[in-house]
């Protein structure tokens, strides 16, 4: 978020914001009332109109016409843009209610409204909607540089203890240019795509990929180190014949090799 934001009244002239957005090199002005609440926001394409309808006057046929397309939506976006033309403050002017975020938005929430709304930038405000900043789609991508391996602390220390808890480091994590790999060895698959959503919301995070084997349960007696038999307690041994013990094969209900 930028914190340093240039900002306009209701009462600010068409010149005054064309100089303020050539000065400080900005596509978007947030309009104001009051103590600094958000209103409203003044965009170049809120001011093309009057670069686009200057030669026609206000309500003329010429003006009427729309040249692109003859649906209800072109025709009512060709009505708003021409009663724009005729506008000379940034109150007449501005796309109102504005569209803006809270200081503790998740960048991807940002990312979505700019992308929907297809804007370049948008304001930051409070709970009473005041102004703080403005979030532009600079400070989105610079996440991007975020360095790698703080990359990886972060998903070791904030991501694994709770998806893949146990003695020793069973996952691991590497980072590459923000590709996020998991390696190792995963008990239940079923935490992979898990895994996915949650790196993916790190900040930085580019794409993510799994190295990973599906991991021993450590119940097994291979698994243990144990030799079929080595229990010692083969019927034989015990002078017991075959269906001696009562209950027949799985009636104490341990079926299968390996349960406990």
């Amino acid at each position: 978020m930028t914190r340093a934001v240039v900002a306009v009244g209701r009462d600010a002239g068409v010149k005054e914001m064309v100089r303020l957005m050539r000065g400080w090199k900005v596509s978007a002005l947030p309009v104001l009332e009051g103590e600094g609440r958000v209103v409203g926001v003044v965009s170049e394409a809120d001011l093309l109109p009057k670069a686009e309808f200057r030669t026609d006057a206000p309500g003329s046929y010429r003006a009427r016409l729309c040249p692109v397309g003859n649906t209800p939506r072109a025709r009512r976006r060709h009505l708003a843009d021409q009663a724009k033309s005729g506008a000379n403050s940034a109150a007449e002017l501005m796309t109102s209610p504005a569209l803006t975020v809270r200081p503790d938005a998740l960048l991807t929430q940002a990312a979505r409204t700019m992308a929907r709304n297809r804007v370049e930038r948008l304001p930051v405000v409070n709970g009473v909607g005041l102004l703080e900043g403005v979030v532009t789609r600079a400070d989105l991508l610079g996440v991007f540089l975020r360095d790698d391996e703080e990359i990886a602390r972060e998903i070791r220390r904030g991501l694994l203890p709770g998806l893949f808890p146990g003695p020793g480091p069973v996952v691991g994590v590497e980072v590459r240019e923000g590709v996020v790999t998991f390696t190792g060895q995963v008990r239940d698959r079923s935490l992979i795509p898990v895994a996915a959503r949650l790196a993916r919301a790190v900040e930085g995070v580019v794409d993510v990929e799994f190295g990973l084997a599906e991991g021993e349960l450590g119940l097994e007696t291979r698994a243990l180190g144990l030799a079929d038999g080595a229990l010692g307690l083969d019927t034989r041994e015990l002078g017991l014949a075959d269906g001696e013990l009562g209950p027949a094969d799985g009636g104490l209900g341990l079926e299968g090799a390996g349960r406990l």
